[in-house]
């Protein structure tokens, strides 16, 4: 019987890191230092040499002793699909794609391909992006919704980061139970929510 290949960094680790490749690990450092796995300090010492890291090594380092043992030879840059999201670069759209939920729903499920940049415009409706059984073409996406009487749902499989960047105007944007994987994708909520609501977080695949 063959020995198991271990897995291998999708970027050797001298290469420059980019600003996406920090801030999933500065967000892992912060799930990290809400899970009581990271003290105060440790957490700061930590995100700070992270904001500095100008390698994948340096990054990995701040990592590798948070990483759960069913996890371990994932890295930055090396997230394991086979335990994760479907990653596919080999043929990704700088495009947006544009939902429209107006006085009705939408919804963006099964096996579809995730542009970097999705916009959405839900009023006095119902959205629905589910992320489990999709192929993400980028490292980042960008979710830009406008949210206006009405309400966004989001279900991201385990790995995938979510980072809330709306603006909330008598609305609000909620993200719970999300485990981000060092190396997975990253989806980051922009745009603005107004007498709406905005619901992201993870559920396991069917």
């Amino acid at each position: 019987m063959n020995a198991p290949v271990p897995d291998t960094p999708r970027f050797p680790g001298h290469m420059r890191a980019g600003d996406s490749d920090r801030a999933i690990v500065s967000d892992l450092l912060s799930a990290a230092y809400a899970e009581g796995r990271l003290t105060r300090d440790e957490h700061d010492v930590r995100l700070a040499q992270a904001l500095e890291a100008k390698t994948f090594d340096d990054l990995r380092s701040l990592t590798a002793d948070l990483v759960p043992g069913t996890n371990q030879g994932r890295a930055v840059g090396a997230f394991s699909a086979a335990a994760g999201p479907a990653v596919d670069r080999s043929n990704s759209s700088q495009d947006a794609e544009t939902t429209f939920a107006i006085f009705g729903g939408m919804e963006r499920s099964g096996t579809w391909r995730v542009r970097r940049n999705v916009s959405n415009l839900t009023l006095f409706g119902g959205s629905k992006f589910d992320f489990r059984d999709a192929t993400f073409t980028s490292d980042v996406v960008e979710l830009n919704v406008f949210c206006a009487f009405g309400g966004v749902e989001i279900l991201v499989p385990e790995g995938v980061n979510v980072r809330n960047e709306t603006i909330a105007l008598f609305g609000g944007t909620e993200v719970k139970k999300i485990s981000p994987a060092p190396g997975a994708p990253t989806i980051v909520l922009k745009g603005v929510v107004m007498f709406g609501g905005v619901d992201a977080k993870c559920k396991r695949s069917r």
